[in-house]
């Protein structure tokens, strides 16, 4: 094959993908979320899809897929075509912790073809409002008082609020009893009900049930204040330097989506 041949299929070639670029989407795209409605990986999921439905002209529609720290969302995006109809929008766990937590998964991390990190968030010390303290130093002492009896919610092992309270006990000498959910927002309300002592969980599931006095919030967990929370320290400030836990959320494709179509997208 002469090398003016292979310049003109290559051209050929990208002048065809191209043409099926200017088309796409031709129907409706869906976005699998691995956490329930209302929690922080659903807010920036369906932010992003009201946005490329206003650029696609075309229905972007979320569909919650939850369970297993985000394992059941992911292998049904994994098992999806890559042709872009699919995309994937998650918290850490099923892109970068599952793997190293569960003997066995139905798909593999390293699979999935990266479109973008959608934003980050820092997390925070989240307390039920009758819990008596009032700075992270009063919680490790009322924890350590009542070894063992203290629980701490998490949207499931390996979730960023689970690995950040383990980080937690083994910083401060504590132990406490993890809880496990589908989501964020199911351990909120049942901090609210007065059955979880603590999450670790983001400013953006907590902050209007912080505003409307319904939570307390003891500390940031990054090494600056959050914007939002001007009055709140951070733990380097609260005595717990080592204590930082930002989660990050980001849009994947399907294994062997062309990175053409990734960059696109």
């Amino acid at each position: 094959m002469s090398l003016r041949t292979i310049v003109a299929l290559a051209v050929l070639a990208v002048l065809s993908y191209g043409a099926r670029a200017q088309s796409f989407p031709s129907k409706p795209v869906r976005v699998i979320v691995t956490f329930p409605p209302g929690g922080t990986p659903d807010i920036y999921g369906r932010v992003m899809s009201a946005e490329l439905q206003k650029i696609w002209s075309q229905p972007v529609v979320v569909e919650n897929r939850t369970g297993a720290g985000g394992n059941i969302g992911a292998e049904v995006a994994a098992q999806a075509e890559p042709d872009g109809y699919t995309i994937f929008v998650s918290a850490p766990g099923p892109l970068a912790i599952n793997h190293i937590l569960y003997k066995k998964l139905a798909y593999r991390p390293a699979d999935f073809v990266s479109i973008t990190v959608l934003g980050s968030v820092p997390n925070l010390v989240i307390v039920r409002n009758d819990l008596p303290v009032n700075s992270v130093k009063e919680l490790i002492d009322y924890i350590k008082q009542n070894d063992g009896k203290i629980n701490f919610g998490s949207q499931g092992n390996g979730a960023t609020p689970h690995l950040t309270a383990e980080m937690f006990m083994n910083m401060t000498g504590t132990r406490m009893t993890h809880v496990p959910y589908r989501g964020e927002t199911l351990v909120l309300n049942d901090m609210l009900g007065g059955h979880v002592d603590l999450f670790f969980g983001n400013i953006s599931a907590a902050l209007a049930l912080y505003r409307a006095g319904k939570v307390k919030v003891l500390a940031v967990t990054d090494k600056v204040r959050a914007p939002a929370i001007p009055e709140v320290p951070t733990t380097a400030e609260a005595g717990l330097p080592g204590l930082l836990s930002v989660g990050w959320f980001a849009m994947a494709g399907p294994p062997r989506m062309k990175p053409e179509l990734a960059e696109l997208i």
